[in-house]
């Protein structure tokens, strides 16, 4: 796993910008990230294809990973993400009543589980933007994500295909 190369001082922020993908739901899919440290020139983009996935999923991991490359704990982060499913767990708490309660009827709680674990590390905000509105960043990671979810060797994304029946 690479991992974002500079160090930010605690009074920067970086932007986190994702995306998911999925052809079919389930099928094919992939995530795109862009990272960018506000007033800074630099950035970085990350992608990665599953052979079998969701979107909801994919919208998940994008910021889990994303996350597991900052390179110190306590940074700042805003996450932009077009993902309610993901905006709204943390911003109306839900994900912590779900953990609460182990996350029984809940879909994804091996991501979860993993996001908790980062997200505690960091400052991190979340800020939901419309989909497919120009949004530069956010039309990056679109981009990344399918064609992430279009190579020909892509990764198993083993704890979904366990659980699902049509694997």
């Amino acid at each position: 796993m690479s991992v974002i190369s500079y160090h930010a001082p605690a009074e920067w922020v970086i932007h986190i910008y994702t995306d998911g993908s999925s052809r079919g739901n389930p099928g094919p899919g992939g995530y795109g990230i862009v990272m960018d440290l506000v007033g800074m020139t630099h950035r970085k983009e990350f992608s990665e294809g599953f052979r079998r996935t969701t979107n909801n999923r994919m919208e998940l991991l994008a910021v889990i990973v994303a996350l597991e490359k900052l390179k110190s704990p306590g940074q700042k982060v805003i996450v932009f993400t077009d993902s309610k499913y993901v905006a709204e767990a943390v911003q109306k708490q839900w994900i912590f009543h779900w953990e609460k309660n182990s996350f029984q009827t809940k879909k994804n709680p091996d991501l979860w589980q993993r996001f908790l674990n980062i997200y505690r590390q960091h400052w991190v905000t979340f800020k939901w933007i419309k989909g497919h509105s120009n949004h530069q960043q956010n039309e990056r990671c679109h981009s990344l994500a399918v064609q992430a979810s279009l190579h020909k060797r892509m990764k198993v994304d083993q704890v979904y295909e366990q659980q699902d029946p049509f694997s």
